[in-house]
């Protein structure tokens, strides 16, 4: 076959099925926006109810991806292909494909089992897995979680329902455990009352149950005690680091000691030098940090459906960052003037 048959094949081509690719490119990127802005709406929708933020989730994630299946169809069809055959080739091949995407199936009949059962909602901080965090959100294969240190871990659906899983936030009380160690020649009633006394000085911390302290174990060194109090369910942290604070405190104020392990201690007779360096700390400078930008469609589309982007704060947000152009224009130019006047 000779270049001038290639390229003849290729003119043909265009000339019998050009318009249809025309049509079906028109149609994606079309058809693309429309289904980004009909998930905004419904979200907004979804939003106004008083559904679950879980079940919104999961909702919107189906509907997404059956919106996303219907675009293809329209744009094969556009393009003149066979619908029926293809829907006739998917039917003989569905046996392979469930099988071949049998896990990804079981993580969507485990987000349909946790939609139903509803072990927690958005914002509950659970624990399973071996992950500790807050509930983001759940999808159709995922469930994505925020842990304490800001990051994003995202489960299969499958590993959630599959492993035992504990909410912390779906009660309204919590008991909040301590253990501490004192020395043996400690005066253990006096250490059971300062114990007690300090969680009973939080107002956060409940009268009913009363806070409870008794010796659990005896170790080699120390008396082990165990305590615990009972608390509103959001104030559970704050207790805790509370009662720690200010117990270590009052054993010091009361002579109560903590036993620790002894070493042996030589001195030194050398004379030790301590080497610093003699520059003060620098002055603070604000690090100037951009704002985010908007990449691309589908990066503004992402924003939208998340609420980040509101027409009033983007037009603020540009008018700022004019203003900020314009100051450092002028700091610039009153900089060479300076300099040209010093000269």
């Amino acid at each position: 076959m000779t270049w001038a048959e290639i390229w003849e094949r290729i003119q043909q081509f265009f000339a019998t099925s050009g318009m249809n690719i025309v049509k079906a490119l028109l149609l994606w990127i079309i058809g693309y926006i429309v289904v980004r802005l009909l998930i905004v709406v419904i979200k907004k929708i979804l939003h106004r109810s008083k559904m679950d933020k879980v079940a919104q989730g999961f909702i919107v994630s189906i509907i997404r991806f059956i919106l996303h299946i219907v675009l293809i169809i329209m744009v094969l069809q556009a393009l003149g292909v066979e619908i029926t055959g293809i829907v006739a080739a998917l039917a003989t091949a569905g046996l392979a494909v469930s099988l071949a995407l049998q896990d990804s199936l079981k993580n969507v009949a485990s987000g349909v089992i946790l939609l139903i059962n509803k072990p927690f909602k958005e914002g509950d901080f659970i624990s399973v897995a071996g992950v500790e965090g807050k509930v983001k959100n759940i999808k159709i294969f995922t469930t994505a979680l925020l842990t304490f240190d800001n990051k994003l871990v995202v489960l299969p659906n499958s590993s959630v329902v599959n492993n035992p899983l504990t909410n912390y936030s779906n009660r309204k009380t919590r008991r909040v455990d301590f253990t501490f160690s004192v020395a043996y020649e400690s005066d253990i009633d006096l250490v059971k009352k300062v114990v007690t006394d300090v969680m009973k000085s939080d107002g956060r911390v409940l009268l009913e149950p009363k806070p409870f302290c008794s010796i659990r174990n005896f170790n080699e060194s120390s008396v082990d005690l165990f305590s615990y109090c009972w608390c509103d369910a959001n104030d559970y942290w704050d207790v805790l680091y509370y009662v720690y604070d200010n117990v270590f405190n009052e054993f010091k104020r009361n002579k109560i000691s903590i036993p620790y392990k002894q070493v042996e201690v030589r001195m030194r007779e050398d004379k030790v030098v301590m080497p610093i360096r003699q520059e003060h700390l620098q002055e603070r400078k604000e690090k100037q940090r951009n704002t985010e930008k908007i990449q691309s469609l589908d990066n503004f589309f992402d924003k939208l459906e998340d609420g980040e982007i509101d027409a009033k704060k983007l037009k603020e947000q540009r008018k700022q960052e004019k203003l900020q152009k314009k100051a450092l224009k002028e700091k610039r130019k009153e900089e060479k003037q300076n300099k040209k006047s010093k000269k």
